[in-house]
């Protein structure tokens, strides 16, 4: 059953997430994902067993966002379903250079745990928009 705490626990999640991007704070990205953790981009699926092995996908991104110019990730929850410990969130991202141009459009589905009271990444789905 959702709750407002979830539902609010879950919005706090993806504006930290959204935050380690502007930071480029790869650690902080990190730390938001249950492991193992399953991301298919490109129609690819990735397992990745711990945080050492995600930070390598993820320092790699935040060196395309950077080779791009990107100085801003700007999300909107676009649909968020919540079932006891289990939530689906669909989110639309927006990449931004400092002129506001966005250099990269897309949308990701997310499927979260909840694991001892934390909200975490299960896996995700890119999509390209």
């Amino acid at each position: 059953m959702k709750t407002d705490q979830d539902t609010n626990a879950i919005r706090e999640l993806f504006a930290t997430y959204a935050s380690g991007f502007n930071d480029f704070d790869a650690d902080a990205i990190a730390d938001l994902f249950a492991y193992p953790v399953v991301i298919w981009q490109f129609d690819r699926g990735n397992m990745f067993e711990d945080d050492e092995e995600l930070l390598e996908n993820i320092e790699a991104l935040l060196a395309v966002l950077d080779k791009e110019a990107v100085v801003h990730s700007d999300y909107e929850v676009q649909a968020l379903s919540v079932s006891g410990p289990t939530a689906l969130a669909s989110v639309f991202w927006k990449q931004q250079r400092e002129d506001g141009e966005v250099a990269l459009a897309f949308t990701c589905h997310y499927h979260l745990v909840n694991i001892e009271g934390e909200w975490l990444i299960a896996s995700i789905f890119n999509e390209n928009v």
